[in-house]
């Protein structure tokens, strides 16, 4: 349940594509786009540039009496592109530095293309098969056929085991993914994996991230999307781990200010969530369980709530039993505490230690109770 899905993620239109290897001769002064479109239609085929998640006219493109078209184009702006075949069939692209072949059918939305020649697409799809594999690979098969049997059984001890598991063979496999990304450098294909979160998480990785941002202040800096990137990059030092959280000070359903500042002296989840976000409302429990299991002993959490309309707040609060300290400004993706934390995306959860130093992000379900485990015990 992301603000982000209102942006465009090109990693995703493109999984469905084909590469054949075959690029054209680089022309001077820009970039060559050419193809071949299988079943052509009336009109001309249009090249649109993305300005934020919209795409707007920037060049046209004509067929050959082969149904060939080649057009040599001035990128002025490195960024997301797509060309539109008679408003039929549309191919997203990175364009920057390469020429780039797109051979489509031209006549439906889920038509044939093939695209090849960007060094930019090849380096999504080659991270995204190696995903494809690591999940459909023997050792993740097992993991999960072991998984189904212990959760018919009912067996909570064994499905924690599994999941731990899980987590260990997935770390070690992002590590790999982490290290083609360090190798390969900046680049919008690159950024284009990091921005989407579908890989790496940029807590864990912050490291990697950090990297890029650098890389791409100077190698990418014509790029309006590379530099949106560095921006995000740069917003979030400020809640890297080991960093004081940022102060919030909102309301509780009793119209009382009460600030995160107030919790000093106990562990605390900061919790963003809302009422109308599903996984929000599947994780609560997990969150609802650890509250019981470890508030005694100096574990609170700090619920900020993203909703709009009071009633639904307060609804949600006691259908989940969320008995902690709550506080809204109901102001949806406008909370000064979501600007304050950059938030894009909910359930969103920081855990401070007593100074209000930033420990763990994200922490879900037995991450959770595993983390709270280590600072106070197993019982």
């Amino acid at each position: 349940m992301t603000k982000a899905m209102l942006r465009i993620i090109l990693g995703l239109v493109i999984i469905t594509s084909c590469t054949s290897g075959n690029g054209s001769v680089q022309v001077e002064n820009g970039i060559n786009i050419s193809g071949t479109v299988g079943f052509p239609q009336t009109g001309d085929i249009l090249i649109e540039e993305y300005v934020g998640n919209q795409p707007q006219p920037f060049d046209t493109l004509k067929l050959d009496e082969n149904y060939k078209y080649s057009k040599n184009v001035n990128i002025e702006r490195p960024g997301y592109y797509r060309l539109n075949f008679y408003n039929k069939q549309f191919v997203n692209l990175i364009l920057n530095e390469d020429d780039v072949v797109v051979n489509v059918d031209g006549n439906e939305r889920g038509g044939f293309v093939e695209i090849s020649g960007s060094k930019d697409h090849d380096f999504i799809e080659m991270v995204q098969q190696m995903n494809a594999e690591f999940q459909s690979s023997p050792q993740v098969a097992e993991i999960n056929n072991r998984f189904g049997l212990a959760n018919s059984q009912q067996d909570a001890a064994a499905i924690n085991t599994i999941r731990d598991e899980y987590m260990e063979l997935d770390s070690e496999f992002k590590k790999q993914i982490a290290a083609k990304i360090d190798s390969a450098g900046a680049s919008l294909g690159v950024i284009e994996i990091l921005k989407s979160g579908r890989f790496l998480d940029k807590d864990q990785f912050q490291d990697t991230y950090h990297k890029i941002a650098e890389e791409a202040k100077t190698e990418l800096s014509n790029s309006t999307v590379a530099m949106d990137f560095v921006n995000e990059v740069e917003a979030s030092k400020n809640l890297a781990i080991g960093m004081v959280a940022p102060d919030i000070a909102l309301p509780n359903p009793d119209g009382e200010i009460v600030a995160l500042s107030s919790l000093r002296g106990k562990y605390v989840l900061v919790d963003f969530w809302a009422k109308w976000c599903g996984p929000c409302r599947k994780e609560n429990p997990n969150v609802v369980k650890a509250y019981n299991r470890f508030n005694a002993k100096g574990f609170e959490v700090y619920g900020v709530s993203l909703d709009r309309r009071r009633e639904d707040w307060l609804q949600a609060i006691e259908q989940d039993g969320l008995h902690w300290t709550q506080v809204s400004d109901l102001k949806y993706w406008n909370s000064e505490a979501a600007k304050t934390y950059n938030i894009k995306a909910i359930p969103f959860a920081l855990l401070l230690d007593p100074d209000g130093v930033i420990i763990g992000k994200n922490l879900r379900g037995r991450e959770l109770e595993r983390k709270l485990e280590e600072i106070f015990g197993e019982s």
